[in-house]
């Protein structure tokens, strides 16, 4: 069994790259018999991976068809891009006179590596981790499930619209307002805290919320 679920993670997993990378494009359809020939293993793991792809909205389950590869929208980021706005920027005011010297040291390293790691995938791993972190400093397990599942949509919203354009040149200026923000955080101040985390959302890859 253990063995079984271990498969399915990998095959789950799998497909999600091959997404991101564009081996598989946006409305395209594969099928379990494909799946299953590539790799070379019973149906169960393979059919419990490609259900969870169709759970997380990854993949449409299409009668007698196959699994189409949901195509993200400019609409649908903006919608979870809105709703990261009032999510973080809510989740702020229970936490931004409370973060302690280390907690800013923390988001003050991962905002370092946002700005000098390699390549745009190692940059969206850091910018991830930043904002990831800075929620969790509310202490909200469900805030943070949230979050991360927003940005793990983001990220092959991030792969579809804007790796071609971008190439392995980093969007530097999208983290520009980390430092204000984590200098509010220092200065208790929850509404330069709010202002500069709204505008750093609002940098996402040409999608202006306001």
């Amino acid at each position: 069994m253990q063995n079984e679920q271990s498969l399915k993670d990998y095959i789950y997993t799998s497909i999600l790259e091959d997404i991101i990378n564009a081996t598989y494009k946006p409305n395209q359809i594969i099928t379990e018999k494909e799946i299953l020939q590539r790799y070379g293993c019973s149906r169960s793991p393979v059919r419990e991976a490609l259900i969870s792809l169709c759970s997380d909205d990854v993949l449409r389950n299409i009668p007698r068809c196959g699994y189409q590869i949901i195509h993200i929208t400019l609409e649908d980021i903006e919608n979870i891009q809105r709703y990261r706005l009032a999510l973080e920027c809510g989740m702020l005011r229970f936490y931004y006179n409370k973060t302690t010297d280390e907690q800013r040291e923390k988001l003050n390293e991962l905002d370092k590596l946002c700005s000098t790691v390699d390549g745009i995938w190692n940059h969206w791993s850091c910018n991830t981790d930043f904002h990831l972190y800075l929620i969790s400093l509310s202490q909200n397990t469900y805030a943070y499930k949230e979050l991360h599942r927003a940005m793990s949509i983001l990220r092959r919203a991030y792969a579809q619209y804007y790796h071609d354009k971008w190439n392995s040149t980093i969007p530097d200026m999208d983290t520009r307002y980390h430092i204000k923000l984590i200098r509010a955080l220092e200065e208790h101040n929850l509404d330069d805290a709010t202002t500069a985390l709204s505008y750093d959302l609002n940098d996402f890859g040409g999608i202006h919320l306001f």
